[in-house]
């Protein structure tokens, strides 16, 4: 139970019925934390009901109703209630005073499980006094469906306790990491760090402090998803893609020849590779193992920008993924007027094109699975709280992005990328894992800021997990395959015994 309804109770005052008002107003200012001016402005303002304050605790209630003070009302209600405090709260996000759903699923299914609010009709005069001796008109509140989610409560921990560790060591802005079946899109896990309490959602956390101009803008980046809400350039992971494209065309084969100086000449650029003194002679596949940038923008040309664009539009690159949470960004690509040989050189290993990480492992996740364009969501099924019938969400899968051949090909490739490569330090004994590791350069270029990241999955052969780590701003060391990969290979370690055992 990520999330439950709490008994509290509301204060109102009504203006005909008060007789002592200064003893009213400092009561309920005292009782509840409200400046004596602000309750004095409701007190003494002249309406049928006036609602002093909501969510208030049943103990702090019953003491303002043992006053016996004329014209104050103490009503039940309740307020939804988090059991595990900053567990996934970018995910469930939260519900406001008069339990709206504000952000996140709350917010996505607010109507499923919000029910009905009771009522108690009763006859009153027009000073909004009950007559006696007239019978009350009763009518009892519903409540709204249970909604059952694919997030793994044991795996959300995993996962949170990693990016933890990661986010203190390396003194990072921010750790953010998702896990998902890459074969049908369900969601296990979701974390962005530094997350938030979901019962003290407008207490300012200490990161998010200096993070804006006024305090809405700091609650605000507080409260964004960025797997969700932010695009960025991915870098090296995106060579998946790239290969994808080149391996359906037929473009380039394992074996294919290459020679890394340490740049490439594009126009008038010189393009460099993260290695700077060269890779050498190399094949394709010891190129994608080295991440060599230079073989990705060769093969990058073979494809050319009208067939690369074709991928990034099978791959669903150009569309939100239609998770199931508010805010979804999307992409923001070159136009094929606007692709010059710079510009495809650049997008073939990740750099100026923008992408958001859900986009990213959506993409992958078709290029691994046999090419099935699969809806990443949380949703499973709700259950109506009346009859207990039980409804099961449906999301689409559009098959035939790529050849069974060619996601064949990519997983191997990449688990040779774990197995021999950069992406070594994410292996994990025992599993089969395929991976790629990514150091992308924040904008403005040279500004020393980075996002160190590791796309990893397992088994290798027939993937059943797929995950994303991001480590934002990380200070000291900040290649991804040294700092990311690691936390995706502890993340492992505990997720796929875990997953053997269900």
């Amino acid at each position: 139970m990520l999330a439950d309804n709490q008994a509290v109770c509301s204060v109102s005052v009504i203006y005909y019925q008060i007789k002592e008002p200064e003893k009213v107003i400092r009561l309920l200012s005292q009782k509840l934390a409200i400046p004596e001016k602000e309750v004095r402005k409701k007190v003494e303002k002249i309406s049928s009901r006036e609602k002093i304050k909501s969510n208030v605790p049943k103990a702090i209630a019953d003491e303002i109703r043992e006053a016996g003070l004329s014209g104050v009302k103490v009503d039940e209600d309740y307020k939804r209630y988090y059991p595990f405090g900053t567990l996934a709260s970018k995910v469930l996000g939260f519900a406001g005073a008069d339990n709206q759903g504000i952000l996140g699923l709350e917010s996505r299914y607010d109507s499923t499980l919000k029910g009905t609010d009771g009522k108690i009709l009763t006859m009153t005069d027009y000073q909004g006094i009950e007559v006696e001796n007239l019978a009350e008109d009763r009518i009892e509140p519903v409540s709204g469906d249970d909604l059952y989610l694919s997030l793994d409560y044991n795996i959300q921990c995993y996962v949170q306790q990693a990016a933890q560790k990661v986010l203190k060591a390396k003194k990072a802005k921010r750790v953010s990491a998702i896990l998902m079946n890459p074969q049908n899109g369900e969601i296990y896990a979701l974390v962005s760090l530094p997350e938030y309490d979901l019962n003290e959602p407008f207490t300012l956390i200490e990161e998010y402090k200096d993070q804006g101009k006024t305090q809405n803008d700091k609650l605000n980046n507080m409260w964004r998803n960025p797997v969700i809400s932010d695009s960025y350039e991915p870098g090296s992971t995106f060579k998946i893609v790239t290969a994808t494209a080149a391996l359906e065309e037929k473009k380039v084969t394992l074996q294919d020849s290459f020679f890394c100086s340490g740049f490439k000449l594009v126009e008038d650029r010189k393009i460099r590779c993260h290695k700077t003194q060269g890779h050498g002679a190399e094949t394709f596949q010891q190129g994608f193992m080295n991440s060599c940038n230079p073989v990705f923008m060769e093969i990058g040309a073979r494809v050319g920008a009208k067939d690369m664009l074709k991928y990034y539009q099978k791959l669903g690159l150009y569309e939100r993924t239609g998770v199931d949470l508010p805010g979804e960004a999307n992409s923001i690509m070159h136009k094929l007027s606007k692709i010059g040989a710079v510009e495809l050189a650049t997008m073939s290993f990740g750099q100026s094109i923008q992408i958001t990480p859900l986009q990213l492992l959506r993409a992958v996740s078709a290029g691994i699975n046999g090419g099935k364009l699969v809806t990443p969501h949380l949703a499973m099924e709700k259950k109506d709280s009346i009859t207990k019938e039980i409804t099961q969400y449906e999301y689409p899968i559009k098959p035939g992005a790529v050849s069974e051949e060619t996601s064949q090909t990519l997983r191997e490739l990449l688990e040779a990328v774990v197995a021999e490569g950069t992406g070594k330090n994410g292996q994990v004994a025992g599993y089969r894992v395929g991976g790629k590791t990514a150091t992308s350069e924040k904008l403005p270029r040279r500004s020393g800021k980075y996002i160190s990241s590791f796309l990893g999955f397992a088994p290798a052969d027939c993937p059943k997990i797929l995950g994303l780590v991001l480590i934002d701003e990380p200070q000291g060391v900040y290649y991804g395959g040294v700092i990311a990969a690691p936390v995706m290979a502890e993340i492992f370690q505990n997720v796929l015994p875990y997953l053997d055992n269900l």
